[in-house]
């Protein structure tokens, strides 16, 4: 059986026709970049994020980009984020020549732990550094969100912004403190992707970043286009951050289905974790899988799932024996950033962080969307026992 990591195709099918008449109805506009249709998706996207503002922008990466821009980060400053995400999000603190600041994950949700946050944050309050440290990017990774009640009260005890990384989480919910609230909601600002592959992805690329603060959106807004408040006449020194009104359509017509795929999706772990349970795997100790931390306090949107992501002995021939076998299968991710090379100027060693690294030798991502069959499932976790058996 062949079984694909993601089967964008099907998704398209069940929409097909809704797209080509949103594609044709933008191009009787002649209308590309920004424009109605995004302005549109952004009161839509902050609508369904529980924020007064969204801003369409040209990817996630520039999503994060545009956030620390209108932040004013200068060149030394100091941010603290996860070593195990996506590359984009230290990226973007180096890109504007400051520095990521790493710190380790918790091995249960593979998000930020908060404990070693505190611990990073008292010893940085003794040094120098201190006073160049400016901000906390957590990473709400695979769908899920960081513990965001105890990030914030740390931050605001330090002084110090919250920029969240919603990538993977779109609609992901955590129950705070102060209610309920949405990935992206908490921080001064936070971010999306609509990469293909996001629970709600576009056909290119595209991002938003979602903020309550109105002053910051209008920062955005400008720096998006170059820095323009109106034509020509610049006011700061941004980048082409556009979204495109092509995507932002996709977007538009995606987004009323996204909560019936997010319930699919969490029908597709369900149904892992009973196939696991069963097959012994978990009580011999060979694989463990993902924990939905907040699964039973009364959330709908508890974690999206944008990856099923199991631990597992021997992941790397395991790969490879799901290969042969017809099974898709992708590892997020191999290395951690403080052990990248590019990332080598910043002194981190091997041992540093090391559920971060104990994570990125054992992650293995399962194929999971909502038009993943029961059968593909069984086929699945068949073979996972299969190579297991064999000793």
């Amino acid at each position: 059986m062949k079984i694909p990591f993601l089967d964008l195709k099907a998704q398209f099918l069940t929409i097909k026709d809704e797209i080509k008449n949103k594609i044709d109805s933008i191009l009787e506009s002649q209308r590309f970049a920004l424009g109605p249709e995004v302005e549109a998706l952004e009161r839509e996207i902050a609508s369904f994020c529980g924020v007064r503002r969204a801003i369409g922008v040209s990817s996630g990466t520039d999503a994060l980009l545009v956030s620390l821009m209108a932040l004013e980060i200068k060149p030394g400053d100091e941010i603290i984020t996860t070593p195990f995400t996506f590359f984009a999000t230290a990226g973007a603190i180096a890109r504007l020549q400051a520095r990521p600041v790493f710190c380790d994950i918790d091995p249960i949700t593979y998000n930020l732990d908060p404990e070693k946050l505190a611990l990073l944050l008292q010893k940085i309050r003794k040094t120098r550094r201190a006073i160049k440290l400016k901000g906390i990017i957590p990473v709400h990774l695979y769908g899920q969100c960081a513990d965001m009640d105890q990030i914030m009260a740390l931050a605001r005890s330090y002084h110090l912004f919250v920029v969240e990384d919603a990538a993977q989480a779109i609609g992901a919910e955590y129950p705070s403190k102060r209610g309920v609230r949405k990935a992206g909601s908490m921080g001064i600002a936070g971010i999306i992707s609509f990469y293909p592959t996001k629970n709600l992805g576009a056909y290119g690329d595209g991002g938003m970043v979602l903020t309550n603060q109105e002053k910051l959106a209008q920062k955005m807004m400008k720096l998006r286009v170059h820095g323009e408040r109106r034509r020509y006449f610049y006011e700061a020194i941004g980048g082409n951050f556009r979204l495109d009104a092509l995507q932002a359509g996709v977007l538009r017509v995606k987004l009323p289905y996204l909560e019936l795929w997010q319930e699919k999706r969490r029908e597709v772990a369900a149904r892992y974790e009973t196939l696991f349970e069963e097959s012994g795997l978990i009580e011999r100790k060979m694989v463990s899988l993902p924990q939905a931390v907040y699964k039973n306090r009364g959330l709908k949107n508890y974690h999206t799932y944008h990856q099923f992501v199991i631990r597992a002995r021997k992941r790397n021939e395991l790969q490879a024996f799901l290969q042969e076998k017809g099974v898709e299968t992708f590892i997020f991710y191999p290395r951690p950033l403080h052990l990248q090379k590019c990332f080598a100027y910043l002194g981190y060693k091997e041992g540093d962080f090391p559920e971060a690294e104990r994570a990125a030798r054992e992650v293995l991502a399962l194929p999971i969307y909502p038009e993943l069959t029961p059968e593909q499932q069984v086929y699945i976790v068949d073979c996972i026992k299969e190579f297991f058996s064999q000793g």
